[in-house]
């Protein structure tokens, strides 16, 4: 017998367990579980009257605010599926993945109305499921800002007539369910739709907990978009389960992370090693108590000793970990080895099991360079309509997660490479391939490739190689006026190299390899001649 279960028990529970005690505090205002959960149901309703039913997708453009949250435990609680969508993309990206997961219904935010506007005669989004919601693009006299255009429905005025009783579904919701589509960029080009399903998202909140020791009078603070799955499932999702307070802001400053950590006495903090960074040259840090922090966790992109040792200097011992979309916290490094095992991604979480695999599939012993693979009920259930590209990355239950690793003779695991291309700018996942192929496009350009490369500001940004038309040429400038509108800003290359040639395989692929070698072999002689010139003076 299958078990009827549904994420959004788990408002609906806490309100019935603690309705009056503070849920989140978002931008400084207190929101309870027990509106949180009447919140949820009336958008439940909104969205029944809408026609939304078990298994239709509905999609979300929106800022971080309680009214995301609505909508998410709204889908839970109706067996429907939240598509989360990067508020970053442009007209274009947004089409691809509105229509690739046939999402009937789309709330966004003022802030995106012109973006959606661009696109919606080319939706399969129903004329009546347009949804407009206010609160994401204040003006600065403070009024409303933009108005709910003709074509859109305004959430908040459809929303506070709806009962706030719970919503019964057509059918009962099923723990295999789908919870939600979260879109992760793929090698191709196009974008993938990680399926997350009630039971993965359970076992999920069942992990983090244990890494973090959570407690009902712990307090979480962190600014992480919810559209990203790590806001939304490693933070947000088992922040309410465990009866935690969130604390969220509509978007990151680093500044006020610092101080929200004094201000409500936060115990649990998580933060990118971008966002680090730019805490850190805030200088706040320093002037700040965070003796009530007892859990720091963090990473996103490769993280430098040093940040380690700064953050440290703060009384913030941050934890590094490994997750991604398709399986979100798989491993954390214990709170005990932080400094002895720096470097490390720590060790696989009691929910998962994770291995190095040899070039022969089998498990690789200590010390051996290979393929990081994992099980377990917290990896997606497969890719959003693309069963061949399921099959490929989960075979046989076993996860192939891309990421070259090895083991040490303790169980500490620790990342070499990624097997896949792709860089991570700012917490953010990038595939060039996404950009290469638009660049082929350009007039001026013969061939083209982007590498991912270490910058001291974003972790990685990419690096573009460029074989230009005989008697051509072009600036770093032109080539990102070429991308502007089609694809998001934080996927465009900061930096420029032109080749008479790409090296290229027998089967005709670029080798990427080589031109990172090229690049570190550059890099190299100008560190080289720097340090010889600092000797002569």
């Amino acid at each position: 017998m299958s078990l009827k279960w549904d994420v959004g028990y788990i408002v609906r529970k806490r309100a019935e367990m603690s309705p009056d005690k503070a849920a989140i505090i978002f931008e400084d205002e207190p929101v309870t579980y027990g509106a949180l959960n009447e919140g949820a149901n009336r958008a439940a309703h909104l969205l029944r009257k809408r026609g939304i039913r078990n298994g239709d997708r509905v999609s979300v453009v929106l800022l971080n605010c309680v009214e995301f949250l609505e909508v998410y435990f709204a889908c839970a609680k109706l067996g429907a599926t939240l598509v989360p969508l990067n508020f970053r993309l442009v007209g274009r990206e947004l089409e691809y993945q509105l229509n690739d997961s046939s999402a009937r219904m789309v709330v966004f935010h003022d802030a995106f109305v012109d973006n959606i506007d661009e696109i919606r005669s080319r939706l399969k989004v129903e004329a009546d499921k347009f949804i407009f919601m206010r609160g994401g693009a204040p003006s600065a006299d403070g009024s409303e800002g933009t108005e709910c255009p003709p074509w859109a429905a305004d959430y908040h005025a459809l929303r506070n007539d709806q009962p706030s009783g719970e919503p019964i579904p057509e059918r009962p919701v099923e723990f295999d369910d789908p919870l939600a589509i979260v879109y992760t960029s793929g090698v191709t080009g196009n974008p993938k739709g990680a399926v997350l399903t009630h039971k993965q998202t359970y076992f999920k909140n069942f992990q983090v907990a244990f890494y973090t020791e959570a407690r009902p009078d712990d307090v979480f603070v962190a600014q992480m978009p919810l559209f990203h799955s790590g806001g939304l499932f490693i933070v947000a999702t088992p922040t309410l389960c465990a009866g935690m307070t969130m604390v969220m802001r509509r978007g990151f400053d680093p500044a006020e992370f610092a101080q929200d950590i004094e201000r409500y006495r936060g115990t649990v903090v998580l933060a990118l090693t971008t966002m680090w960074r730019m805490i850190l040259e805030t200088g706040k840090l320093d002037e700040i108590d965070t003796s009530s922090v007892r859990c720091v966790f963090g990473g996103g992109e490769r993280t430098p000793p040093s940040l380690f040792e700064e953050l440290g200097k703060r009384g913030l011992q941050m934890r590094q970990g490994l997750g991604q979309t398709e399986n979100s916290l798989m491993m954390m490094m214990p709170a005990e080895d932080v400094e002895r095992k720096v470097g490390s991604i720590g060790k696989p979480g009691f929910f998962t099991d994770v291995w190095i695999a040899g070039p022969d599939g089998e498990k690789a012993p200590p010390g051996d360079i290979g393929e990081i693979m994992a099980k377990g009920p917290t990896v997606m259930s497969g890719y959003w309509n693309l069963p061949e590209k399921t099959a490929e990355t989960i075979v046989d239950g076993n996860l192939h997660t891309g990421d070259l690793g090895y083991m040490d003779e303790e169980g500490y695991f620790y990342i070499v490479d990624r097997a896949k291309d792709m860089y991570r700018t700012g917490g953010e996942n990038v595939y060039p391939a996404e950009a290469e192929k638009i660049l082929a496009g350009h007039p001026k350009i013969s061939n083209v490739a982007i590498i991912g490369v270490p910058d001291e500001k974003w972790g990685e940004t990419g690096l573009v190689f460029v074989v230009a038309v005989e008697g051509e040429t072009l600036t770093l400038e032109e080539i990102n006026e070429y991308l502007e509108g089609k694809l998001a800003r934080f996927k465009h290359p900061r930096q420029l190299r032109f080749l008479d040639d790409l090296p290229l395989t027998t089967t005709m692929k670029i080798k990427k390899s080589e031109l990172k070698e090229k690049y570190l072999a550059q890099r190299t002689d100008k560190s080289t001649q720097k340090e010889a010139t600092r000797e002569a003076i």
